[in-house]
């Protein structure tokens, strides 16, 4: 794990960090990446970012739809617990069995609270925020 500090957010220094790497990478919403992503580098989403924006709603203002997102997320935080010390065979089948099938609930479900909350709202951008990356999530 590397971090890299910069004097501003311009995509530049992302990419100039970045170099000639080619790899897996781990990131957030960062505009600054999407170049990187372009020349073969693998976008890998964070679920923490994603559950923060359910939490930062939960906390402000009791939403039931947060808590139930953050529940199922927690589910595929508890897969990755008992994940932790497995051979990387085990690991995988053990997210295949288990953590897949709580992911493709949870996706299913987000899809269909999309529907049903109005444009702009709170919900509507934490929904939006996975949705928009669901298949960098799911890596």
């Amino acid at each position: 794990m590397v971090y890299d500090f910069s004097p501003s957010r311009a995509g530049e220094h992302a990419r100039n960090f970045l170099g000639t790497w080619n790899g897996k990478l781990v990131c957030d919403d960062f505009a600054g990446y999407k170049a990187s992503f372009e020349l073969g580098i693998t976008e890998i989403g964070c679920m923490a970012h994603a559950r923060r924006k359910f939490f930062d709603l939960h906390v402000a203002n009791k939403s039931q739809l947060a808590e139930q997102a953050l529940h199922s997320i927690g589910g595929l935080y508890e897969v990755e617990r008992h994940a932790k010390e497995m051979s990387d065979e085990d690991r995988w089948r053990l997210r295949q069995e288990t953590a897949v099938p709580i992911a493709e609930k949870l996706h299913e479900w987000m899809l269909a609270q999309r529907e049903l909350v109005p444009e702009g709202s709170a919900t509507a951008k934490a929904l939006d925020y996975s949705l928009k990356r669901w298949v960098a999530l799911t890596r």
